[in-house]
């Protein structure tokens, strides 16, 4: 049960860092936030951003991860 629990934390912490470098270097690529299919409404004194092809993105690709740490 420990030594279970004890691998959880790791990979816990490992996907943690991952996610801080991508936050790191997230601004110098250029295309993240900017695909086609994000939603971006701007109007006078209203701008309305949902980076929904991103997200899709972004999940398909943690999906594929996950099924392949799970193995």
């Amino acid at each position: 049960m420990l030594g279970a629990f004890g691998k959880m934390l790791i990979l816990l912490g490992v996907l943690i860092i991952v996610i801080g470098l991508l936050l790191l270097i997230g601004e110098k690529i250029p295309w993240i936030g900017r695909l086609p299919g994000d939603i971006i409404i701007k109007k006078e004194k209203f701008t309305f951003y949902f980076p929904l092809a991103t997200c899709i993105l972004i999940s398909i690709i943690l999906t594929l991860l996950f099924t392949i740490l799970r193995k």
